[in-house]
Protein backbone atom coordinates (compact mmCIF):
# COMPACT_ATOMS: atom_id res chain seq x y z
CA UNK A 1 0.00 0.00 0.00
CA UNK A 2 1.18 3.81 -1.24
CA UNK A 3 0.01 6.87 -0.18
CA UNK A 4 1.71 8.59 -3.32
CA UNK A 5 -0.21 8.56 -6.18
CA UNK A 6 0.36 5.58 -8.99
CA UNK A 7 1.20 6.76 -11.81
CA UNK A 8 -0.44 4.36 -14.54
CA UNK A 9 0.12 5.18 -18.23
CA UNK A 10 -1.90 3.76 -21.26
CA UNK A 11 -0.59 2.25 -24.95
CA UNK A 12 -3.59 1.30 -26.77
CA UNK A 13 -7.13 2.07 -27.37
CA UNK A 14 -7.91 -0.60 -29.35
CA UNK A 15 -6.88 -3.33 -31.70
CA UNK A 16 -4.27 -1.15 -34.30
CA UNK A 17 -3.40 1.70 -32.71
CA UNK A 18 -0.59 2.82 -32.86
CA UNK A 19 2.52 0.49 -32.73
CA UNK A 20 5.46 2.16 -31.62
CA UNK A 21 3.11 3.26 -28.39
CA UNK A 22 4.65 1.07 -26.00
CA UNK A 23 8.11 2.48 -27.37
CA UNK A 24 6.95 5.79 -26.54
CA UNK A 25 5.47 4.99 -23.20
CA UNK A 26 8.69 3.91 -22.26
CA UNK A 27 11.09 6.12 -23.14
CA UNK A 28 8.34 9.11 -21.88
CA UNK A 29 8.16 10.11 -17.99
CA UNK A 30 8.50 7.32 -15.29
CA UNK A 31 4.84 5.31 -14.88
CA UNK A 32 4.04 2.51 -12.19
CA UNK A 33 1.68 0.62 -14.52
CA UNK A 34 1.16 0.37 -18.42
CA UNK A 35 -2.17 -0.70 -19.63
CA UNK A 36 -3.20 -1.24 -22.85
CA UNK A 37 -7.02 -1.68 -24.09
CA UNK A 38 -7.77 -3.72 -27.23
CA UNK A 39 -10.85 -5.31 -26.85
CA UNK A 40 -13.82 -2.92 -28.68
CA UNK A 41 -17.27 -4.81 -29.29
CA UNK A 42 -16.47 -4.78 -33.11
CA UNK A 43 -13.01 -5.74 -32.31
CA UNK A 44 -14.36 -8.70 -30.25
CA UNK A 45 -16.71 -10.11 -33.19
CA UNK A 46 -13.51 -10.15 -35.67
CA UNK A 47 -11.54 -12.03 -32.97
CA UNK A 48 -14.25 -14.38 -31.91
CA UNK A 49 -14.19 -15.37 -35.65
CA UNK A 50 -10.06 -16.29 -35.66
CA UNK A 51 -10.35 -17.69 -32.43
CA UNK A 52 -13.20 -20.23 -33.74
CA UNK A 53 -10.73 -21.07 -36.70
CA UNK A 54 -7.62 -21.97 -34.36
CA UNK A 55 -8.56 -22.21 -30.95
CA UNK A 56 -5.03 -22.37 -29.59
CA UNK A 57 -4.66 -18.48 -30.65
CA UNK A 58 -7.72 -16.24 -29.72
CA UNK A 59 -5.68 -13.77 -28.31
CA UNK A 60 -3.95 -9.81 -29.79
CA UNK A 61 -0.37 -11.13 -31.61
CA UNK A 62 0.21 -7.16 -32.31
CA UNK A 63 0.73 -6.98 -28.51
CA UNK A 64 3.15 -9.75 -28.18
CA UNK A 65 5.07 -8.36 -30.79
CA UNK A 66 4.77 -4.71 -29.14
CA UNK A 67 6.02 -6.24 -25.95
CA UNK A 68 8.66 -8.61 -27.19
CA UNK A 69 11.10 -6.18 -26.89
CA UNK A 70 10.82 -4.60 -23.70
CA UNK A 71 10.67 -7.23 -21.17
CA UNK A 72 13.84 -6.90 -19.86
CA UNK A 73 14.15 -2.92 -19.65
CA UNK A 74 9.68 -3.96 -17.84
CA UNK A 75 11.72 -6.17 -15.46
CA UNK A 76 14.97 -3.83 -15.04
CA UNK A 77 12.10 -1.15 -13.94
CA UNK A 78 9.63 -3.04 -12.18
CA UNK A 79 6.90 -1.30 -15.01
CA UNK A 80 3.52 -3.78 -14.11
CA UNK A 81 1.83 -3.93 -17.54
CA UNK A 82 -1.91 -4.79 -17.44
CA UNK A 83 -3.60 -5.48 -20.73
CA UNK A 84 -6.70 -7.40 -22.07
CA UNK A 85 -4.84 -8.61 -24.97
CA UNK A 86 -5.85 -11.98 -23.92
CA UNK A 87 -8.90 -11.71 -25.56
CA UNK A 88 -10.84 -15.21 -26.22
CA UNK A 89 -8.00 -16.81 -24.46
CA UNK A 90 -5.54 -15.11 -21.63
CA UNK A 91 -3.69 -18.52 -21.11
CA UNK A 92 -2.02 -18.67 -23.83
CA UNK A 93 -1.00 -15.25 -24.30
CA UNK A 94 0.53 -15.73 -20.99
CA UNK A 95 2.41 -18.55 -21.62
CA UNK A 96 3.42 -17.43 -24.45
CA UNK A 97 4.98 -14.03 -22.62
CA UNK A 98 6.25 -16.32 -19.91
CA UNK A 99 8.23 -18.62 -23.00
CA UNK A 100 9.59 -15.05 -24.53
CA UNK A 101 11.24 -13.84 -21.23
CA UNK A 102 12.44 -17.02 -20.65
CA UNK A 103 14.26 -17.34 -24.02
CA UNK A 104 15.73 -13.80 -23.41
CA UNK A 105 16.95 -14.93 -19.99
CA UNK A 106 13.92 -12.43 -18.21
CA UNK A 107 12.46 -13.03 -14.92
CA UNK A 108 8.95 -11.73 -15.24
CA UNK A 109 6.15 -13.56 -12.88
CA UNK A 110 2.73 -13.77 -15.39
CA UNK A 111 -0.34 -14.18 -14.83
CA UNK A 112 -3.72 -14.43 -16.40
CA UNK A 113 -7.41 -13.51 -15.36
CA UNK A 114 -10.33 -16.22 -15.96
CA UNK A 115 -13.64 -16.67 -15.83
CA UNK A 116 -15.06 -14.38 -18.78
CA UNK A 117 -15.16 -16.55 -21.60
CA UNK A 118 -18.72 -18.34 -20.63
CA UNK A 119 -19.83 -19.72 -24.08
CA UNK A 120 -19.80 -23.25 -22.81
CA UNK A 121 -22.00 -22.54 -19.72
CA UNK A 122 -24.71 -20.71 -21.71
CA UNK A 123 -27.20 -23.73 -22.28
CA UNK A 124 -26.43 -24.38 -18.50
CA UNK A 125 -27.78 -20.84 -18.31
CA UNK A 126 -30.65 -21.00 -19.58
CA UNK A 127 -32.13 -24.54 -18.11
CA UNK A 128 -31.82 -22.65 -14.95
CA UNK A 129 -33.70 -20.31 -15.79
CA UNK A 130 -31.26 -17.48 -17.23
CA UNK A 131 -33.15 -15.79 -20.06
CA UNK A 132 -30.21 -13.40 -21.35
CA UNK A 133 -32.40 -11.20 -22.47
CA UNK A 134 -31.31 -8.53 -24.37
CA UNK A 135 -30.15 -5.17 -23.08
CA UNK A 136 -31.82 -3.46 -25.94
CA UNK A 137 -34.60 -5.46 -27.42
CA UNK A 138 -35.81 -6.81 -23.85
CA UNK A 139 -35.33 -10.65 -26.15
CA UNK A 140 -34.49 -13.83 -24.31
CA UNK A 141 -31.35 -15.36 -25.97
CA UNK A 142 -33.16 -18.45 -27.35
CA UNK A 143 -34.90 -15.77 -29.20
CA UNK A 144 -31.93 -15.08 -31.55
CA UNK A 145 -31.70 -15.77 -34.65
CA UNK A 146 -27.64 -16.86 -34.59
CA UNK A 147 -25.59 -19.44 -32.72
CA UNK A 148 -23.47 -18.38 -30.38
CA UNK A 149 -19.96 -17.94 -31.08
CA UNK A 150 -18.66 -16.84 -28.31
CA UNK A 151 -19.83 -15.28 -24.79
CA UNK A 152 -18.12 -13.13 -22.71
CA UNK A 153 -18.71 -11.30 -19.07
CA UNK A 154 -17.37 -8.45 -18.28
CA UNK A 155 -15.69 -8.49 -15.21
CA UNK A 156 -14.10 -5.88 -12.58
CA UNK A 157 -10.96 -5.38 -11.41
CA UNK A 158 -10.23 -7.27 -8.00
CA UNK A 159 -8.79 -9.96 -10.16
CA UNK A 160 -5.86 -7.92 -11.42
CA UNK A 161 -5.34 -6.40 -7.75
CA UNK A 162 -5.21 -9.96 -6.53
CA UNK A 163 -2.61 -11.51 -9.35
CA UNK A 164 -0.39 -8.16 -8.36
CA UNK A 165 -0.60 -8.55 -4.69
CA UNK A 166 0.44 -11.79 -5.09
CA UNK A 167 3.69 -10.72 -7.52
CA UNK A 168 2.83 -10.89 -10.97
CA UNK A 169 4.79 -8.26 -13.52
CA UNK A 170 2.35 -8.87 -16.05
CA UNK A 171 -1.53 -9.71 -15.78
CA UNK A 172 -3.43 -10.39 -18.93
CA UNK A 173 -6.85 -10.73 -19.14
CA UNK A 174 -9.71 -11.38 -21.69
CA UNK A 175 -12.80 -9.28 -21.23
CA UNK A 176 -12.46 -6.97 -18.48
CA UNK A 177 -13.89 -3.50 -18.57
CA UNK A 178 -12.07 -1.48 -20.12
CA UNK A 179 -11.72 0.57 -16.44
CA UNK A 180 -10.81 -2.67 -14.69
CA UNK A 181 -6.99 -2.40 -16.44
CA UNK A 182 -7.10 0.76 -14.33
CA UNK A 183 -9.51 0.17 -10.97
CA UNK A 184 -7.15 -3.45 -10.68
CA UNK A 185 -3.89 -1.67 -10.27
CA UNK A 186 -5.19 1.83 -8.40
CA UNK A 187 -6.66 -0.73 -5.76
CA UNK A 188 -3.49 -3.01 -5.59
CA UNK A 189 -1.67 -0.02 -4.84
CA UNK A 190 -3.46 1.83 -2.23
CA UNK A 191 -4.75 -1.35 -0.54
CA UNK A 192 -8.19 0.01 -1.13
CA UNK A 193 -11.15 -2.52 0.90
CA UNK A 194 -13.87 -4.19 -1.21
CA UNK A 195 -16.67 -1.25 -0.09
CA UNK A 196 -14.28 1.48 -1.04
CA UNK A 197 -17.00 3.07 -3.14
CA UNK A 198 -15.82 6.88 -3.70
CA UNK A 199 -12.18 5.82 -4.15
CA UNK A 200 -13.54 2.92 -6.79
CA UNK A 201 -15.60 5.66 -8.19
CA UNK A 202 -12.38 7.82 -9.15
CA UNK A 203 -10.49 4.93 -10.35
CA UNK A 204 -13.39 3.93 -12.68
CA UNK A 205 -13.74 7.73 -13.86
CA UNK A 206 -9.79 7.85 -14.51
CA UNK A 207 -9.64 4.63 -16.31
CA UNK A 208 -12.41 5.62 -18.79
CA UNK A 209 -10.55 8.87 -19.46
CA UNK A 210 -7.40 6.88 -20.46
CA UNK A 211 -8.90 4.03 -21.74
CA UNK A 212 -9.07 5.17 -25.71
CA UNK A 213 -5.56 6.87 -25.35
CA UNK A 214 -5.17 9.84 -27.48
CA UNK A 215 -8.78 10.32 -26.86
CA UNK A 216 -7.84 12.31 -24.31
CA UNK A 217 -5.05 14.41 -25.47
CA UNK A 218 -6.14 15.52 -28.98
CA UNK A 219 -7.28 12.35 -31.18
CA UNK A 220 -10.64 12.63 -32.44
CA UNK A 221 -11.50 16.04 -30.97
CA UNK A 222 -13.14 18.31 -32.40
CA UNK A 223 -10.81 21.62 -31.61
CA UNK A 224 -7.75 19.81 -33.05
CA UNK A 225 -6.52 23.12 -35.00
CA UNK A 226 -5.73 24.11 -32.27
CA UNK A 227 -3.79 20.97 -30.71
CA UNK A 228 0.00 21.58 -30.96
CA UNK A 229 1.37 19.13 -32.36
CA UNK A 230 -1.00 17.12 -33.73
CA UNK A 231 1.08 14.72 -35.96
CA UNK A 232 1.36 12.55 -32.86
CA UNK A 233 -0.89 13.09 -30.45
CA UNK A 234 0.65 11.35 -27.28
CA UNK A 235 -0.61 8.72 -24.87
CA UNK A 236 -2.39 9.57 -21.49
CA UNK A 237 -1.31 9.20 -18.11
CA UNK A 238 -3.38 8.42 -14.95
CA UNK A 239 -2.12 10.26 -11.53
CA UNK A 240 -4.60 8.21 -9.36
CA UNK A 241 -4.26 9.44 -5.64
CA UNK A 242 -5.30 7.45 -2.13
CA UNK A 243 -8.88 9.41 -2.27
CA UNK A 244 -9.63 8.08 -6.15
CA UNK A 245 -9.15 11.81 -7.68
CA UNK A 246 -6.76 12.09 -10.29
CA UNK A 247 -4.85 14.40 -12.58
CA UNK A 248 -4.72 13.25 -16.00
CA UNK A 249 -1.48 14.09 -17.84
CA UNK A 250 0.38 13.15 -20.86
CA UNK A 251 4.42 12.45 -21.42
CA UNK A 252 5.63 15.89 -21.73
CA UNK A 253 8.01 14.32 -24.36
CA UNK A 254 5.16 13.92 -26.80
CA UNK A 255 2.56 15.87 -29.01
CA UNK A 256 -1.07 16.74 -27.92
CA UNK A 257 -2.66 18.00 -25.22
CA UNK A 258 -4.68 17.80 -22.34
CA UNK A 259 -7.25 20.24 -21.29
CA UNK A 260 -10.23 20.15 -19.33
CA UNK A 261 -11.81 20.09 -22.92
CA UNK A 262 -10.19 17.13 -24.02
CA UNK A 263 -10.68 15.46 -21.20
CA UNK A 264 -14.21 16.37 -21.65
CA UNK A 265 -14.47 14.58 -24.79
CA UNK A 266 -13.35 11.25 -23.02
CA UNK A 267 -15.71 11.98 -20.37
CA UNK A 268 -19.11 12.07 -21.71
CA UNK A 269 -17.76 8.82 -24.94
CA UNK A 270 -19.37 5.95 -24.83
CA UNK A 271 -21.83 6.23 -21.78
CA UNK A 272 -25.11 5.96 -20.88
CA UNK A 273 -26.31 8.94 -18.84
CA UNK A 274 -24.95 10.11 -14.99
CA UNK A 275 -24.91 6.68 -13.66
CA UNK A 276 -21.97 4.34 -15.01
CA UNK A 277 -22.69 0.84 -14.07
CA UNK A 278 -19.69 -1.26 -13.61
CA UNK A 279 -18.74 -4.54 -11.87
CA UNK A 280 -17.29 -3.30 -8.93
CA UNK A 281 -18.75 0.11 -8.31
CA UNK A 282 -21.55 2.22 -9.72
CA UNK A 283 -20.30 5.90 -10.60
CA UNK A 284 -22.20 8.74 -10.14
CA UNK A 285 -21.06 11.55 -12.61
CA UNK A 286 -23.69 14.49 -11.96
CA UNK A 287 -20.57 16.30 -9.44
CA UNK A 288 -17.52 15.54 -11.59
CA UNK A 289 -15.78 18.53 -11.80
CA UNK A 290 -12.74 20.01 -14.20
CA UNK A 291 -10.37 21.77 -13.58
CA UNK A 292 -6.76 22.98 -14.69
CA UNK A 293 -3.85 21.83 -12.93
CA UNK A 294 -1.12 23.22 -15.12
CA UNK A 295 0.28 22.58 -18.21
CA UNK A 296 -1.49 19.48 -20.06
CA UNK A 297 -2.52 18.75 -16.17
CA UNK A 298 -6.21 18.40 -15.47
CA UNK A 299 -7.71 17.68 -12.21
CA UNK A 300 -10.90 14.83 -11.92
CA UNK A 301 -12.68 15.07 -8.67
CA UNK A 302 -16.45 14.70 -7.35
CA UNK A 303 -17.15 11.27 -9.12
CA UNK A 304 -19.02 9.14 -5.88
CA UNK A 305 -19.73 5.77 -5.19
CA UNK A 306 -22.15 3.11 -4.50
CA UNK A 307 -22.60 -0.86 -4.55
CA UNK A 308 -22.53 -2.24 -8.06
CA UNK A 309 -25.78 -3.95 -9.79
CA UNK A 310 -25.78 -7.59 -8.94
CA UNK A 311 -25.49 -8.56 -12.57
CA UNK A 312 -22.58 -7.70 -14.98
CA UNK A 313 -23.20 -7.45 -18.95
CA UNK A 314 -22.38 -10.16 -21.06
CA UNK A 315 -21.30 -10.01 -24.65
CA UNK A 316 -22.51 -12.61 -27.26
CA UNK A 317 -21.62 -13.17 -30.66
CA UNK A 318 -22.98 -15.02 -33.62
CA UNK A 319 -22.69 -15.57 -37.15
CA UNK A 320 -26.00 -14.51 -39.24
CA UNK A 321 -24.71 -14.75 -42.32
CA UNK A 322 -22.39 -13.22 -44.83
CA UNK A 323 -21.87 -10.03 -46.69
CA UNK A 324 -20.27 -7.84 -49.55
CA UNK A 325 -19.72 -4.38 -50.39
CA UNK A 326 -18.50 -2.04 -53.13
CA UNK A 327 -18.21 1.67 -53.08
CA UNK A 328 -18.65 3.15 -56.64
CA UNK A 329 -18.72 6.81 -57.65
CA UNK A 330 -21.20 9.54 -59.59
CA UNK A 331 -20.38 12.94 -60.84
CA UNK A 332 -21.86 15.80 -61.59
CA UNK A 333 -25.67 17.01 -62.60
CA UNK A 334 -28.91 15.25 -61.56
CA UNK A 335 -27.22 12.73 -58.68
CA UNK A 336 -30.52 11.74 -57.67
CA UNK A 337 -31.50 10.81 -60.28
CA UNK A 338 -27.92 9.17 -61.41
CA UNK A 339 -28.83 7.31 -58.01
CA UNK A 340 -32.24 6.28 -58.86
CA UNK A 341 -31.20 4.36 -61.92
CA UNK A 342 -27.68 2.60 -60.09
CA UNK A 343 -30.43 1.38 -57.20
CA UNK A 344 -33.02 0.11 -60.24
CA UNK A 345 -30.25 -2.00 -62.07
CA UNK A 346 -28.46 -3.28 -59.56
CA UNK A 347 -31.54 -4.23 -57.89
CA UNK A 348 -33.10 -5.87 -61.09
CA UNK A 349 -33.16 -9.82 -61.12
CA UNK A 350 -31.67 -10.27 -57.45
CA UNK A 351 -30.84 -14.20 -56.69
CA UNK A 352 -33.77 -15.83 -54.07
CA UNK A 353 -32.05 -15.78 -51.04
CA UNK A 354 -30.20 -11.98 -50.77
CA UNK A 355 -31.68 -10.91 -47.53
CA UNK A 356 -30.96 -7.18 -47.69
CA UNK A 357 -29.28 -4.58 -50.67
CA UNK A 358 -28.40 -1.27 -49.52
CA UNK A 359 -27.59 1.67 -51.26
CA UNK A 360 -26.18 4.25 -50.00
CA UNK A 361 -25.25 7.74 -51.26
CA UNK A 362 -22.35 9.36 -49.53
CA UNK A 363 -21.94 13.48 -49.85
CA UNK A 364 -23.13 15.84 -52.61
CA UNK A 365 -21.55 17.87 -55.00
CA UNK A 366 -20.39 21.21 -54.66
CA UNK A 367 -23.03 23.83 -57.19
CA UNK A 368 -19.78 25.31 -58.70
CA UNK A 369 -17.02 22.39 -58.18
CA UNK A 370 -13.30 23.88 -58.70
CA UNK A 371 -12.03 20.27 -59.13
CA UNK A 372 -13.32 16.72 -60.33
CA UNK A 373 -13.52 15.79 -57.17
CA UNK A 374 -15.74 18.49 -55.63
CA UNK A 375 -17.81 17.17 -58.30
CA UNK A 376 -18.38 13.54 -57.53
CA UNK A 377 -20.56 11.60 -54.63
CA UNK A 378 -19.81 8.06 -53.65
CA UNK A 379 -22.59 5.08 -53.45
CA UNK A 380 -21.69 2.66 -51.07
CA UNK A 381 -23.38 -0.70 -51.96
CA UNK A 382 -23.89 -3.21 -49.43
CA UNK A 383 -25.66 -6.87 -49.82
CA UNK A 384 -26.26 -9.44 -47.14
CA UNK A 385 -27.76 -13.03 -47.30
CA UNK A 386 -27.87 -16.12 -44.49
CA UNK A 387 -25.53 -18.13 -47.00
CA UNK A 388 -22.56 -17.50 -49.09
CA UNK A 389 -24.39 -19.25 -52.30
CA UNK A 390 -26.68 -16.47 -53.36
CA UNK A 391 -23.94 -13.77 -52.94
CA UNK A 392 -21.72 -15.56 -54.89
CA UNK A 393 -24.51 -15.85 -57.80
CA UNK A 394 -25.26 -11.79 -57.22
CA UNK A 395 -21.26 -11.50 -58.46
CA UNK A 396 -21.05 -7.78 -56.88
CA UNK A 397 -18.13 -7.13 -58.85
CA UNK A 398 -19.48 -8.23 -61.96
CA UNK A 399 -22.78 -6.94 -61.82
CA UNK A 400 -21.20 -3.44 -61.14
CA UNK A 401 -18.71 -3.93 -63.59
CA UNK A 402 -21.37 -4.62 -65.99
CA UNK A 403 -23.00 -1.58 -65.90
CA UNK A 404 -20.48 1.18 -67.76
CA UNK A 405 -22.13 1.24 -71.11
CA UNK A 406 -25.51 0.61 -70.37
CA UNK A 407 -26.05 3.27 -66.86
CA UNK A 408 -25.18 6.61 -66.08
CA UNK A 409 -22.69 9.37 -67.41
CA UNK A 410 -20.15 9.81 -64.92
CA UNK A 411 -20.29 6.21 -63.21
CA UNK A 412 -16.80 4.86 -61.80
CA UNK A 413 -14.85 2.99 -59.69
CA UNK A 414 -11.66 3.32 -57.39
CA UNK A 415 -8.95 1.37 -60.26
CA UNK A 416 -6.80 1.74 -57.61
CA UNK A 417 -8.48 -0.88 -55.02
CA UNK A 418 -10.83 -2.63 -57.26
CA UNK A 419 -14.10 -4.48 -56.28
CA UNK A 420 -15.10 -7.81 -54.62
CA UNK A 421 -17.68 -10.14 -55.07
CA UNK A 422 -15.85 -12.42 -51.88
CA UNK A 423 -18.62 -12.78 -48.99
CA UNK A 424 -17.44 -12.17 -45.88
CA UNK A 425 -18.83 -13.45 -42.44
CA UNK A 426 -21.44 -11.21 -41.25
CA UNK A 427 -21.64 -11.68 -36.80
CA UNK A 428 -24.08 -9.57 -34.87
CA UNK A 429 -23.81 -8.64 -31.16
CA UNK A 430 -26.44 -9.70 -28.24
CA UNK A 431 -25.41 -7.92 -25.14
CA UNK A 432 -26.87 -9.64 -21.92
CA UNK A 433 -27.09 -9.47 -18.54
CA UNK A 434 -25.96 -12.19 -16.09
CA UNK A 435 -26.16 -12.00 -11.81
CA UNK A 436 -22.52 -11.97 -11.08
CA UNK A 437 -22.79 -14.62 -8.78
CA UNK A 438 -23.06 -17.02 -12.08
CA UNK A 439 -19.68 -15.59 -13.45
CA UNK A 440 -16.52 -17.37 -11.59
CA UNK A 441 -13.98 -15.05 -12.01
CA UNK A 442 -9.91 -16.06 -10.48
CA UNK A 443 -6.41 -14.70 -11.22
CA UNK A 444 -4.21 -17.69 -12.61
CA UNK A 445 -0.96 -16.95 -10.83
CA UNK A 446 2.59 -18.77 -12.52
CA UNK A 447 2.66 -21.81 -10.57
CA UNK A 448 -0.76 -22.22 -11.69
CA UNK A 449 -2.05 -21.65 -8.28
CA UNK A 450 -5.25 -19.60 -8.64
CA UNK A 451 -6.94 -17.08 -6.52
CA UNK A 452 -10.63 -16.52 -6.05
CA UNK A 453 -12.36 -13.29 -6.34
CA UNK A 454 -15.76 -13.36 -4.84
CA UNK A 455 -19.43 -11.53 -5.52
CA UNK A 456 -19.10 -7.65 -4.40
CA UNK A 457 -21.79 -6.40 -1.93
CA UNK A 458 -24.28 -4.78 -4.70
CA UNK A 459 -27.74 -3.19 -4.38
CA UNK A 460 -30.60 -3.40 -7.33
CA UNK A 461 -30.31 -1.09 -10.36
CA UNK A 462 -31.91 2.33 -10.10
CA UNK A 463 -32.84 4.33 -13.34
CA UNK A 464 -30.51 7.01 -15.25
CA UNK A 465 -32.48 10.42 -13.31
CA UNK A 466 -34.37 12.32 -15.55
CA UNK A 467 -33.27 15.98 -16.44
CA UNK A 468 -36.60 18.02 -17.30
CA UNK A 469 -36.77 18.89 -21.28
CA UNK A 470 -36.25 22.82 -22.02
CA UNK A 471 -39.45 24.26 -22.18
CA UNK A 472 -39.42 25.95 -25.50
CA UNK A 473 -37.33 27.49 -27.86
CA UNK A 474 -35.27 30.08 -26.45
CA UNK A 475 -36.42 33.54 -27.54
CA UNK A 476 -32.99 35.43 -28.63
CA UNK A 477 -33.62 39.14 -29.42
CA UNK A 478 -29.98 39.55 -31.36
CA UNK A 479 -29.18 36.22 -33.18
CA UNK A 480 -27.28 34.46 -36.31
CA UNK A 481 -27.59 31.39 -37.36
CA UNK A 482 -24.06 29.29 -37.78
CA UNK A 483 -23.12 25.86 -37.39
CA UNK A 484 -23.50 24.63 -33.63
CA UNK A 485 -19.61 23.72 -33.71
CA UNK A 486 -19.26 27.49 -33.78
CA UNK A 487 -19.80 27.31 -30.05
CA UNK A 488 -19.54 24.13 -28.65
CA UNK A 489 -17.76 20.47 -29.09
CA UNK A 490 -18.87 16.92 -29.34
CA UNK A 491 -18.06 13.50 -29.10
CA UNK A 492 -20.12 10.56 -30.27
CA UNK A 493 -19.52 6.80 -29.50
CA UNK A 494 -21.20 3.34 -29.60
CA UNK A 495 -22.90 0.94 -26.99
CA UNK A 496 -23.69 -1.88 -29.10
CA UNK A 497 -27.13 -0.92 -31.18
CA UNK A 498 -27.09 2.61 -29.72
CA UNK A 499 -24.80 5.48 -30.40
CA UNK A 500 -24.06 8.18 -27.78
CA UNK A 501 -23.34 12.06 -28.49
CA UNK A 502 -21.95 14.27 -25.44
CA UNK A 503 -21.98 18.45 -26.37
CA UNK A 504 -20.37 20.70 -24.81
CA UNK A 505 -19.28 24.32 -24.46
CA UNK A 506 -16.17 25.24 -23.22
CA UNK A 507 -17.76 28.91 -22.75
CA UNK A 508 -19.56 29.32 -19.42
CA UNK A 509 -21.50 32.06 -20.54
CA UNK A 510 -23.12 29.91 -23.56
CA UNK A 511 -24.19 26.95 -21.35
CA UNK A 512 -27.54 28.28 -21.12
CA UNK A 513 -28.22 28.81 -24.60
CA UNK A 514 -26.73 25.05 -24.93
CA UNK A 515 -29.13 23.92 -22.46
CA UNK A 516 -31.87 25.25 -23.77
CA UNK A 517 -31.47 25.16 -27.43
CA UNK A 518 -30.73 21.25 -27.34
CA UNK A 519 -33.93 19.66 -26.39
CA UNK A 520 -35.23 16.45 -27.74
CA UNK A 521 -37.50 17.76 -30.00
CA UNK A 522 -35.00 20.12 -31.17
CA UNK A 523 -32.37 17.21 -32.11
CA UNK A 524 -34.70 15.07 -33.86
CA UNK A 525 -35.33 18.26 -36.16
CA UNK A 526 -31.44 18.80 -36.64
CA UNK A 527 -31.37 14.93 -37.34
CA UNK A 528 -33.92 13.37 -39.15
CA UNK A 529 -32.43 9.81 -38.50
CA UNK A 530 -33.99 9.64 -35.46
CA UNK A 531 -37.66 10.00 -36.27
CA UNK A 532 -38.50 6.65 -35.30
CA UNK A 533 -35.85 6.09 -32.47
CA UNK A 534 -35.95 6.38 -28.76
CA UNK A 535 -34.01 9.50 -28.00
CA UNK A 536 -32.57 10.11 -24.15
CA UNK A 537 -31.22 13.02 -22.45
CA UNK A 538 -29.45 14.32 -19.96
CA UNK A 539 -27.29 17.18 -18.57
CA UNK A 540 -24.12 17.56 -17.01
CA UNK A 541 -24.23 21.26 -15.36
CA UNK A 542 -20.67 20.84 -13.76
CA UNK A 543 -18.77 20.25 -17.49
CA UNK A 544 -22.14 22.53 -19.00
CA UNK A 545 -22.87 19.00 -21.27
CA UNK A 546 -25.98 17.63 -22.80
CA UNK A 547 -25.84 14.39 -23.45
CA UNK A 548 -28.23 11.99 -25.94
CA UNK A 549 -28.26 8.15 -25.80
CA UNK A 550 -29.54 7.17 -29.86
CA UNK A 551 -31.08 3.98 -28.85
CA UNK A 552 -31.50 1.65 -32.06
CA UNK A 553 -29.93 4.02 -34.91
CA UNK A 554 -26.42 1.57 -34.64
CA UNK A 555 -28.91 -1.46 -35.23
CA UNK A 556 -27.92 -4.55 -33.60
CA UNK A 557 -24.27 -3.61 -33.11
CA UNK A 558 -21.49 -1.95 -34.83
CA UNK A 559 -20.53 -5.50 -36.77
CA UNK A 560 -23.60 -5.76 -38.04
CA UNK A 561 -26.00 -2.99 -39.28
CA UNK A 562 -25.54 -1.23 -42.34
CA UNK A 563 -24.49 2.21 -41.54
CA UNK A 564 -21.35 3.17 -43.54
CA UNK A 565 -20.37 5.05 -39.73
CA UNK A 566 -20.40 1.64 -38.42
CA UNK A 567 -19.81 2.56 -34.53
CA UNK A 568 -21.27 6.09 -35.04
CA UNK A 569 -18.33 7.97 -34.57
CA UNK A 570 -18.70 11.02 -36.83
CA UNK A 571 -22.60 11.50 -35.43
CA UNK A 572 -20.96 14.18 -32.95
CA UNK A 573 -19.57 16.05 -35.97
CA UNK A 574 -22.67 15.76 -38.36
CA UNK A 575 -24.57 17.44 -35.63
CA UNK A 576 -21.69 20.35 -35.17
CA UNK A 577 -22.04 20.95 -38.56
CA UNK A 578 -25.79 21.72 -38.25
CA UNK A 579 -26.76 25.14 -38.47
CA UNK A 580 -29.09 27.35 -35.18
CA UNK A 581 -29.64 30.45 -34.31
CA UNK A 582 -26.43 31.88 -31.96
CA UNK A 583 -26.74 34.91 -29.72
CA UNK A 584 -24.09 37.46 -31.40
CA UNK A 585 -22.59 38.09 -28.08
CA UNK A 586 -21.59 34.48 -27.62
CA UNK A 587 -20.32 34.34 -31.16
CA UNK A 588 -16.40 34.54 -31.81
CA UNK A 589 -15.25 37.22 -33.87
CA UNK A 590 -15.98 37.22 -37.76
CA UNK A 591 -13.06 35.38 -39.68
CA UNK A 592 -12.67 32.62 -36.29
CA UNK A 593 -16.29 31.36 -36.55
CA UNK A 594 -15.54 27.50 -37.40
CA UNK A 595 -14.73 25.83 -34.43
CA UNK A 596 -15.08 26.03 -30.87
CA UNK A 597 -12.69 27.95 -28.52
Amino acid sequence: MSERAVRIGDFSGYLGDRFTALDEALAGDPVDVLVGDYLAEITLAALSLRYQRDPSGGYVEYFVDQIRPHLAALAGRGVKVVTNAGGFHPAALASKLRELAASDGVSLRVAHIDGDNVLEQLPAYQRSGHRLESLDSGAALAEWDASPLAANAYLGGWGIAAALQAGADIVVCGRVTDASLTTGPAAWWHGWGREAWDELAGAVLAGHIIECGPHATGGNFSGFTRVPDMLVPGFPVAEVAADGTAVIIKHARDGGTVSTDTVTAQLVYEIQGPRYLNPDVTVHLDEVRLHPDGADRVRVSGATGSPPPPTTKVAVFGKIGYQVVNTVYVTGLDIDEKVDLLRAQISRNLPQGITELDITRIGSPAADPETQWDATAGVRVMVTARDREPLERFDAAGRLGSLYLQSIPGFFHDGGSGMTSAPRPRIDYWPALLPMSEVPHRAVLDDDSTVDVSVPVTEPVRPQPEHPEPTGSPEIIDARRAPLGVLAHARSGDKGGNSNVGIWVPDERAWPWLRDTLSTAELRRLVPELKDLEVVRHEFPKLRAVHFVLRGLLGTGGSSNLRVDQVGKAVGEYLRAKHVPIPRDLLPAEGDDHVAD
